[in-house]
């Protein structure tokens, strides 16, 4: 699988095996849980004053007709955005698009791309291309690939399309210490990460 799909998942296909001198990992499973505090924690640092529109709106009115129940429908307003807002964020884990990042699977690291393998003798899996990732945060358990955002498709246009963009759902894959099968595999990645610049060269 090389690229998202136009609904933001994943196509899963036959994977070409990496090269021989490619990193390969243990076993690993994105946790649900752990991706939904890191993407609400994301989403919300950026956003927080998104919340603040649905909020002006519903006080608005107090300006020409002063009533308590205009702060009580702000406050409903912004309550309303920020569960939606949320359960954008929390779906990601059950739709069906997207349900093979949350697979059991081992990564096979190149200089082409990052192969999440289920089964890597049956080249069943999916690829990343490099381009496909943004950025990278390196974190006290592991490193956190953030995917690049994605245009939306050609037949979404106007404020739909800004839409479409502003409130993208972030998507990262998790590649944690411990599934590296050793130190030097370890510093080959985090190499590969600077040479890419994903992570800030070495002072």
């Amino acid at each position: 699988m090389q690229q998202p799909n136009q609904r933001g998942g994943y196509r899963q296909q036959q994977v070409q095996a990496g090269s021989p001198l490619a990193i390969r990992t243990k076993k690993h499973q994105l946790d649900s849980n752990l991706y939904t505090r890191v993407a609400m924690g994301h989403v919300w640092r950026k956003e927080w004053w998104f919340a603040l529109i649905p909020f002006a709106i519903g006080v608005l009115p107090a300006a020409i007709w002063p009533s308590w129940w205009w702060l009580v429908s702000g406050l409903v307003l912004t309550l309303l955005y920020v569960l939606l807002r949320s359960s954008q964020i929390t779906a990601v884990t059950q739709m069906e698009q997207t349900k093979p990042l949350f697979e059991r699977m081992n990564y096979v690291i190149d200089q082409r791309q990052i192969g999440l393998m289920q089964n890597e003798k049956e080249g069943r899996g999916m690829g990343v291309n490099w381009e496909m990732i943004g950025h990278v945060k390196r974190e006290p358990d592991g490193y956190l690939l953030w995917f690049r955002n994605q245009d939306p498709p050609a037949d979404i246009t106007g404020w739909r399309a800004w839409v479409a963009r502003t409130f993208e759902t972030p998507m990262f894959l998790h590649v944690p210490f411990k599934v590296f099968n050793s130190p030097n595999d370890q510093k080959l990645f985090e190499s590969m990460l600077r040479r890419k610049n994903l992570l800030p060269a070495e002072s």
